[in-house]
């Protein structure tokens, strides 16, 4: 009941007090700073810790910072999360700028900004043979599959990523046509590729025998098959972290980018340790076998199975 003689009401100025006295203190988080959440947070959020997406900042902030601060313009760790987020979820745009508070234009200027600045940076993180030294690469292998061309080293390192065929082509075209295979054609490296049976038998490249006889031919491919998994557990650590792989909403030219740019940050990620995922088991592909071997390539092939499969030699194998 209020009195007509006191300016204020009395219950109200008491309620008023007691609630400044049992006041619990708040905490009120920045929201246009994304690493102000718990570091676990941001791994499953992110897929990197906070360390590693500071790294990607200062990486990626020549390329993707604002020219101006007007109009609250993103900040470049804004812009770094809000497409990590995006590669870490693979959902629509929409779902991604309410998460971030933001709309959903913004979200994909920010994403594109991203993958084409990764780009800059693949022949600094994406290096054939391997970052690692040349010894190490030659006691390890390099493991090539598709639909894109991609190389792994022992480590599952990216070493060679090929990404610009936005359709449906035969994985033996596609490495025919790469860079790397006219590298290797020139004579460029020392060494050999292992593949599946959807690529051509060369010197340089080795598949499986087709329908092999027990014996040693039947060891050799078993080793291979064992050796070349390496590239099959690459492929489940990157579609792991960046769930978007597994199903890009996007035009074929910018879902080439961001494979690209998403291999990068694999390399990345896998370079600073952060956290691996869980792999799941990928199933074999069901490919035609390609009779098209190089007469060079079976005769290496042959070589390779009399001095390593042969029961005399068996103390020691090519593939380990």
């Amino acid at each position: 009941m209020s009195c007509p003689f006191v300016r204020k009401q009395p219950i109200a100025e008491g309620a008023r007090l007691i609630r400044r006295v049992f006041r619990i203190q708040r905490i009120l988080r920045d929201r246009q700073d994304p690493l102000a959440q718990h570091d676990s947070v941001l791994i499953e959020k992110y897929r990197f810790s906070r360390q590693g997406i500071i790294y990607l900042t200062n990486l990626l902030d020549p390329y993707v910072k604002s020219a101006t601060h007007r109009s609250r313009a993103l900040t470049t760790a804004q812009t770094v999360c809000i497409a990590l987020c995006f590669f870490a979820s693979g959902t629509f745009l929409y779902a991604v700028g309410d998460a971030e508070n933001i709309g959903k234009s913004a979200v994909c200027r920010s994403i594109r900004k991203v993958y084409l600045a990764l780009k800059h940076f693949l022949g600094v993180f994406v290096v054939f043979p391997s970052h690692l030294r040349p010894q190490v690469v030659k006691q390890g292998f390099s493991s090539i599959a598709a639909r894109l061309s991609m190389v792994c080293d022992s480590m599952c390192h990216i070493t060679n990523v090929e990404a610009k065929w936005p359709g449906s082509v035969h994985d033996s075209r596609i490495f025919r046509e790469s860079g790397l295979c006219t590298l290797f054609e020139r004579g460029a490296y020392d060494g050999i590729l292992l593949g599946d049976r959807g690529y051509a038998c060369r010197q340089y490249f080795m598949t499986p025998f087709p329908d092999p006889n027990p014996g040693p031919r039947t060891r050799y491919s078993a080793a291979l098959a064992r050796t070349r998994a390496r590239i099959e557990m690459t492929f489940g650590q990157i579609k792991g972290r960046f769930q978007c792989l597994k199903s890009l909403r996007v035009a074929p030219d910018r879902a080439c980018d961001i494979i690209v740019g998403c291999a990068v940050l694999h390399n990345i990620a896998t370079i600073r340790k952060e956290r691996t995922p869980v792999v799941e088991v990928q199933p074999d592909d069901d490919l035609q076998p390609v009779h098209l071997d190089q007469p060079s390539g079976r005769a290496a092939r042959d070589r390779i199975v009399q001095h390593n499969f042969e029961y005399k030699n068996m103390t020691k194998h090519i593939f380990h």
